[in-house]
């Protein structure tokens, strides 16, 4: 032990500290940990619980037939000063369908994971990590919503004038250090955001509103596990590179400042949050190859979820899949699609 780092001394300080660690043994006990857990985790994520309501507004900004599909790009009112552009993928089957919200990582933004380049063409070349993941899930029977998550694509802040000498912050990281300075997290914006677009989903004639998953990949993975933690209408998850207790993986390493939430660690670690989302089917992608997650850490958190479902008095195996391909930071799809038709056929 290096008692002359301050990590050490970190480690030390936040031992046996969560308020909320998962330690019910009933069926019932577990229940009033959620609901005590999740109020918890809603006011240190902030930006859930206090924003202002708002009515979406939503507007048709372009529409592209896409043979088996439409695909549809509308803009969203999520607060009263923010806007969020989204495209929704319709298959051209009959309907109501199940939907899928779709959350990409880190990278350009939206349009290149739904099979569009910079210019709004076709993509031409191949996909990157995220492997055109919303696409697949469309030509699977799925209405997807992918929306542009906070500090991407065209939601990233254009920085001019900043004079000579002076470099210009990231979206993410300028954001993110701004909402820890009230005390909230950008992360609570997302989620927000992410909670008007269901809003918005249950309105339309084409989704079954009780039939509503959620799959993301890294940065979308990590929404994807906070919207369905705090919003019960997600009725079936998929994480996708984002799994495995802080300490191995988003404390170990050099992540963008938009993966910190302040005080997170005082409600629990991500073996205690993943109780949440319990008892509904949860399928976990993970790159045995994976820099970032390392999945030995995969593993063990998967084992410790598997314990929490049988509290729930649920058989992990009718609920829960861990997919540990052989690959590295990346989308798989070889159970995933498959997993969600299946719980939200």
């Amino acid at each position: 032990m290096n008692y002359y780092s301050p990590i050490t001394e970190l480690d030390y300080l936040t031992k046996d500290t969560a308020r909320y660690p998962f330690r019910a043994e009933t069926r019932d006990e577990a229940v009033k940990w959620q609901q005590a857990a999740r109020q918890a985790l809603a006011e240190i994520v902030g930006f859930v619980d206090d924003s202002e309501p708002v009515t979406p507004e939503a507007k048709v900004l372009d529409e592209m037939d896409r043979g088996d599909y439409v695909l549809r790009k509308i803009e969203l009112t999520t607060s009263p000063a923010a806007k969020m552009p989204v495209y929704i993928l319709q298959p051209k089957t009959d309907s109501p369908l199940p939907a899928v919200l779709a959350y990409h990582g880190h990278g350009p933004g939206v349009r290149m994971f739904v099979g569009l380049d910079e210019d709004g063409n076709l993509l031409d070349g191949d996909p990157d990590y995220h492997k055109l993941f919303a696409v697949e899930l469309c030509k699977r029977g799925f209405v997807v919503a992918a929306p542009e998550i906070a500090c991407f694509g065209e939601r990233q802040e254009i920085h001019s004038g900043l004079g000579e000498g002076r470099q210009a912050p990231t979206t993410c990281h300028q954001a993110a250090t701004y909402a820890i300075m009230l005390g909230k997290s950008v992360l609570g914006m997302r989620v927000r955001d992410s909670m008007r677009l269901a809003d918005y989903l249950k309105t339309l004639p084409e989704i079954d509103a009780n039939r509503v998953g959620a799959m993301g990949i890294s940065g979308g993975g990590m929404l994807a596990f906070f919207h369905a933690a705090l919003d019960w209408r997600i009725k079936a998850v998929v994480l996708s590179g984002y799994f495995g207790n802080f300490r191995d993986n988003i404390l170990a390493l050099h992540h963008c400042t938009c993966n910190f939430i302040p005080g997170l660690l005082q409600i629990g670690e991500m073996e205690d949050l993943v109780g949440l989302l319990a008892p509904r089917p949860l399928l976990v992608e993970a790159g045995e190859r994976d820099p970032i997650f390392p999945i030995e850490s995969v593993r063990a958190c998967y084992q410790r979820t598997q314990e929490i479902y049988k509290v729930f008095g649920t058989d992990p195996r009718d609920k829960l899949q861990l997919d540990a391909f052989p690959g590295g930071h990346e989308i798989s799809g070889r159970v995933s699609y498959d997993f969600l038709a299946r719980h939200l056929a």
